[in-house]
């Protein structure tokens, strides 16, 4: 197995982080050779800068945490971040629509996100927590026809986080064709090899897991 270190997202989406908070990100993911930093997309500016040179990428989110703007909305947000530098995006499905199982307007909606992300990584996050394991295997389906990098358990802002039996049913649906990130509540070693045991291929967590 890798190294526990090229599986982490090192996170910081707090609200009030500060810029000292997110330069102290970067330069902890330099130092344990983490695979990335997530954050707002305020600080992808600064957070590419900080990273230059190094093999750390940069990844921010589109919709977030609610899922809730327009396409349009998470369109300009996408492109911004991209231009700004993101290497990745994580974006929040529309868990409204998902919900009222309007799967046209979300398949339409994540395939031109798709398209407007097409040379960088795409993660769809599902959030977990607040489907029904029907809904979880409908949006996974939906998320391989539209092409989608990765799927995303969690925001982190939601009542729970990342749970086993949602990285092994996420598995189950999406094989090898789509990586799974297991984020929200990942706070120690144990648990994130116990998520990359059970097929999560990247670990999102604002805590300092290391080898």
């Amino acid at each position: 197995m890798n190294k526990i270190s090229s599986f982490i997202e090192y996170t910081n989406l707090k609200p009030y982080a500060t810029k000292k908070d997110i330069i102290r990100l970067c330069k902890q993911a330099i130092k344990y050779n983490f695979y990335a930093v997530c954050v707002n997309p305020f600080y992808v500016k600064l957070c590419k800068k900080i990273l230059e040179g190094t093999p750390v990428k940069v990844c921010s989110v589109v919709g977030f945490p609610l899922g809730a703007t327009t396409t349009a909305t998470k369109v300009f947000e996408a492109k911004q971040a991209i231009k700004d530098g993101a290497d990745e995006i994580d974006v929040v499905v529309n868990l409204s629509a998902l919900k009222s199982n309007d799967l046209k307007s979300v398949y339409k909606e994540i395939k031109t996100l798709r398209e407007v992300t097409k040379n960088k990584v795409l993660k769809l996050i599902i959030e977990t927590c607040y489907l029904t394991k029907e809904e979880k295997i409908k949006i996974c389906n939906i998320a391989k026809k539209a092409k989608v990098d990765f799927i995303k358990t969690s925001t982190g802002f939601g009542k729970s986080g990342a749970k086993e039996s949602d990285v092994r049913l996420i598995k189950s649906i999406v094989g090898e064709k789509i990586g799974i990130k297991a984020s929200g509540g990942i706070k120690n070693k144990k648990t994130a090899l116990k998520m990359i045991k059970l097929g999560a291929t990247r670990i999102g967590t604002s805590s300092l897991i290391k080898d």
